[in-house]
């Protein structure tokens, strides 16, 4: 099947070529897929690289809207394959009336981003990204890298699906006591000593906070003003998620105020002009993005906790999975984003 891979950096292409080799040794060369590889986001001005292909290939970052699926659906696009399992940026209604299917890939390695979870809060709360700049320049004062415990703290872990279970399990082993919240319960969590609360309690009541929902119009701004105000003073936020759950504008109030007292984002709500990205040479014209760097207990990486090996390889077989099966007209299960999955 011919696909169009729209945001490809050399990584994607790496490990899509890979797997879509091991559908070749297996099956035959009719097996595998003609892959083409653009490096620009899916966008309106782009769109047209992408006519007369069957298949579209995106990212995080890429505009699925009705602009964008109306073009595609005229060039005889009929299935776009999302390589994550987010699909906000996708308009989902308008690509069931336009008869376009979308795909994917629902879970990689929940490991890999639970992990970089933890390690922005050990970061955060031990300075480490401060200490190193420090020793570096031949620095080796400690004053200003003094950290806590997590052994003993409250931490609150708003969505428990795969990532967010995981997650709470690793702070469960830290000896922390770890507070929940989710619209549904996950009972593989019962037996480890976290317990579900109402979101005003675990706000209340949390010394770090880490967010793993998806972001819907019930979760944007999940962290607002009103959300950070019923935090303690000196909160530490975590969001590995997606950018829109914290109000950007409401965190660098906190931060000014102490009352958010470490920040470590993997997400940012206008990433899309930015990450993925190499602007080290240009000046960032995003005044909000530039405030946050400024200081010192914030930690910032660029939404790459999903990024390891066996993530990318797990993506990509799921990926050309769903090509597969969409060409042979097979069911694509769970991997299939339907309206009612945003409602």
């Amino acid at each position: 099947m011919r696909v169009a891979v729209f945001s490809t950096k050399p990584y994607d292409r790496k490990f899509l070529d890979e797997a879509n080799q091991r559908l070749i040794d297996a099956g035959g060369p009719r097996a595998g897929h003609e892959i083409g590889y653009f490096e620009s986001r899916l966008t309106v001005e782009s769109v047209a690289l992408a006519f007369g292909i069957p298949a579209v290939c995106v990212f995080v970052n890429d505009e699925i809207d009705p602009l964008v699926l109306s073009m595609l659906s005229g060039g005889e696009t009929k299935l776009v394959a999302l390589r994550c399992a987010g699909f906000n940026n996708t308009n989902v209604a308008e690509a069931a009336r336009l008869g376009i299917t979308i795909a994917r890939v629902p879970a990689y390695s929940p490991h890999a981003v639970a992990e970089h979870t933890i390690g922005l809060m050990l970061a955060l709360n031990r300075k480490l990204h401060r200490a190193h700049a420090r020793v570096r320049e031949g620095n080796f004062a400690l004053e200003g890298l003094l950290g806590f415990d997590l052994h003993g703290k409250t931490v609150g872990v708003i969505g428990t699906g795969r990532i967010g279970a995981i997650v709470a399990q690793i702070l469960t082993g830290f000896g922390c006591r770890v507070l929940l919240n989710d619209v549904q319960h996950n009972p593989a969590l019962a037996s480890t000593g976290a317990e579900y609360v109402e979101l005003d309690s675990l706000l209340a009541e949390s010394d770090v906070i880490t967010l793993h929902c998806p972001l819907t119009p019930e979760t944007n701004h999940l962290i607002s003003r009103e959300t950070l105000a019923k935090t303690k003073p000196g909160v530490m936020l975590i969001n590995t998620s997606r950018g829109g759950l914290v109000d950007t504008t409401a965190a660098v109030d906190a931060l000014k105020s102490g009352q958010l007292g470490f920040l470590g984002l993997d997400v940012y709500e206008e990433e899309s002009d930015l990450f993925f990205r190499d602007l080290s040479d240009q000046v960032i014209q995003d005044d909000v993005f530039s405030r946050l760097l400024t200081f010192p207990n914030v930690l910032i990486t660029g939404h790459q906790a999903f990024f390891t090996a066996e993530a990318m390889t797990a993506i990509a077989d799921t990926t050309l999975a769903n090509l597969t099966a969409f060409q042979r007209g097979e069911s694509l299960g769970a991997n299939q984003v339907t309206v009612d999955m945003i409602r």
